[in-house]
């Protein structure tokens, strides 16, 4: 039988099934764009109470909105579970999962591996595999490729597979900007890597289904790699500019009024934005997969530490910016009312990935500050990997505000009234230069 034939049909005539392995910000989509073109998809998640809430039609990421997982589920075309045995019924598996760092900086391959392992012990001949998730090159064919060339599945135990033929394999990075108002998923061009011809052929065939442009390139080592250049790119620039802030904070010189002029410039020149350290999953996290990588062939990416090193200090400036400026009000940061704006990772989002906001309450409290958040997009805190600090937010009143010694802007969500919080709070310590754009300055508000 043709394997490679048999897929490209199915593809071509929308019978094919998709399963989708991690329904967050990257799988979610994913999943709801195939399912709206047509697709069969099944999305598969660990956490038990993702999945009511998806088979319900309801939505737990709040830029998603309900209506559109209801509509795909209404028409039988989505369906969400935790049954990994389903795995086999599925033509076509998405790898969407968390590929995080460990507590050394090193990347944590873990769920990669364990997804890798469950697929291999539900595995059939004919699949396609793709993984979508951050990682360094050449994890798709060091890591995946050798439990599919011998799956654990007992149907298959003992057999030796051969990938472009009894089964497919590539890598094509997710390239998600959550609540991005220009660009949804659709709408972003789609690196693809093949192991083989046919694998890339079958990765592109299958994207071009829903995805405005796919982009071939040679190897999953080639579309491993662009992913880590994106981030690296944007994790140097914003080192930068997050250094050059500190300089010309010497110098009294505003870093945001030198940017807006510096954009000016029709050419050679892209606007990056200092702020109070890194967050999401890939920016802060992606250039140090490469870097772990480097070091299997005797390479220092000194560059990329660097700029690792000068974002990751940023939440530490921004408290010692905070001690500065209660300082000058005769107040120390011990036992000050310290309340942060914003806790996700950007404005008018709800991602706390990796945020600098949860670094800041962490830095404050060991401080000796009594520590509260507001976030409109967080009532209270979940638990998270690195952080179970089982909080809620506080309400922006006029009583509440007047209560603080310091308002830290972190997250320049929309819906702050800046206004409100300009005109009732005591200090103002800004990271995001939100007041100032908002036409809103005087003697209280500090920049970090």
């Amino acid at each position: 039988m043709n394997y490679f034939e048999q897929l490209n049909n199915k593809i071509e005539s929308k019978q094919a099934k998709i399963g989708i392995i991690g329904m967050g910000y990257v799988g979610l989509p994913l999943a709801l764009e195939f399912a709206e073109s047509d697709f069969n998809v099944t999305g598969f998640d660990i956490d038990k109470n993702k999945i009511p809430f998806l088979n319900e039609g309801k939505s737990y990421i709040k830029h998603i909105g309900s209506e559109r997982i209801k509509n795909v589920v209404e028409k039988n075309k989505f369906i969400a579970t935790n049954n990994f045995k389903e795995l086999e019924n599925q033509d076509i598996l998405i790898i969407c999962v968390p590929t995080p760092l460990n507590k050394y900086r090193e990347p944590d391959l873990s769920y990669i591996e364990n997804t890798a392992k469950t697929i291999s012990e539900n595995f059939r001949i004919g699949q396609l595999v793709i993984l979508e998730s951050s990682t360094y090159p050449g994890t798709t064919e060091e890591i995946i490729k050798p439990l599919l060339d011998n799956p654990l599945n007992e149907k298959l135990r003992g057999q030796s597979l051969e990938v472009g033929k009894d089964y497919f394999l590539a890598y094509s990075p997710e390239r998600e900007d959550p609540n991005n108002p220009n660009f949804k998923t659709k709408d972003i061009p789609k690196v693809v890597g093949g192991t083989t011809k046919n694998c890339l052929q079958l990765a592109k065939k299958l994207y071009d289904q829903v995805i405005v442009k796919t982009v071939p390139v040679s190897s999953t080592k080639v579309a491993e790699a662009t992913k880590l250049l994106e981030n690296i790119y944007r994790s140097v620039n914003i080192a930068l500019v997050n250094e050059l802030k500190i300089v010309f904070s010497k110098m009294g010189i505003d870093i945001w009024e030198v940017i807006e002029a510096a954009k000016t410039k029709p050419f050679g020149f892209q606007a990056f934005y200092p702020g109070p350290g890194l967050g999401g999953h890939c920016i802060p996290i992606d250039p140090f997969y490469l870097t772990w990588k480097a070091r299997e062939y005797d390479i220092n990416t000194k560059f990329i530490e660097l700029a690792g090193e000068i974002n990751t200090y940023q939440p530490y400036y921004v408290v010692e910016r905070a001690v500065e400026v209660l300082n000058s009000v005769g107040k120390t940061i011990n036992r000050s009312k310290i309340l942060i704006l914003g806790m996700s990772y950007k404005k008018n989002v709800d991602d706390l990935r990796e945020s600098p906001s949860l670094k800041l309450y962490e830095i404050f409290s060991s401080k000796g500050a009594n520590v509260d958040y507001s976030d409109p997009y967080f009532p209270e805190l979940p638990e998270l990997r690195k952080y179970k600090l089982n909080i809620k937010s506080v309400d922006l009143t006029e009583e509440n505000l007047k209560n603080y010694d310091l308002v830290v802007l972190s997250t320049d969500h929309d819906a702050f009234d800046y206004n409100f919080i300009l005109n009732n709070s005591n200090l103002i310590l800004d990271t995001r230069n939100a007041f100032k754009l908002n036409g809103l300055a005087n003697g209280k508000v500090f920049k970090a």
